[in-house]
């Protein structure tokens, strides 16, 4: 198992709550920083499509808005779930507010930046970078914003639980 465990994170959902990753181990995770006024958001649409196709076979869509790129993400917590909801029909998770980069980085997105550098060093250069977790949590493919969710089949085929 890695020194830091993605599995052993602990996240805050949209309405305040504790999302222990933890109670996801053994499963794959898609983990995507997220913004509802940016050129990329149409991109909710194609999670959600891989949260509902893949849902039952392990997988974890994980959304967690961000406002440090170009003030895309200004709403409150709630008004992005509300945003998400009712333009992309968004039922995956939606985590709090969060910082990907700087000193009040979430040490999620600190851990996952160090195990899954980007063309250009560790740090996240936009909206809708996607990490993706083997179900085992030994694996992070990280993923550009260019990369659209409808053609990340293959990739989450890999990580997906093994049968027993």
């Amino acid at each position: 198992m890695p020194a830091t465990a993605i599995h052993d994170f602990e996240l805050r959902r949209n309405d305040g709550k504790a999302f222990p990753l933890s109670a996801f181990r053994g499963k794959a995770l898609l983990i995507v920083n997220t913004a509802s006024k940016c050129g990329f958001t149409p991109q909710y649409k194609g999670l959600e499509a891989l949260h509902r196709e893949y849902k039952d076979r392990g997988l974890v869509v994980i959304g967690l808005p961000c406002d440090q790129f170009a003030h895309q993400e200004p709403g409150t917590d709630a008004e992005i779930a509300q945003f998400c909801e009712v333009n992309f029909g968004v039922s995956f998770p939606l985590m709090a507010k969060v910082e990907v980069n700087g000193p009040g980085a979430l040490p999620l997105f600190v851990e996952l930046r160090r195990r899954s550098r980007g063309m250009f060093g560790d740090s996240i250069k936009w909206n809708f970078t996607k990490f993706l977790v083997s179900a085992d949590g030994t694996k992070i493919t990280r993923f550009a914003p260019t990369f659209t969710p409808e053609r990340m089949g293959a990739a989450i085929e890999a990580a997906l639980p093994k049968g027993e």
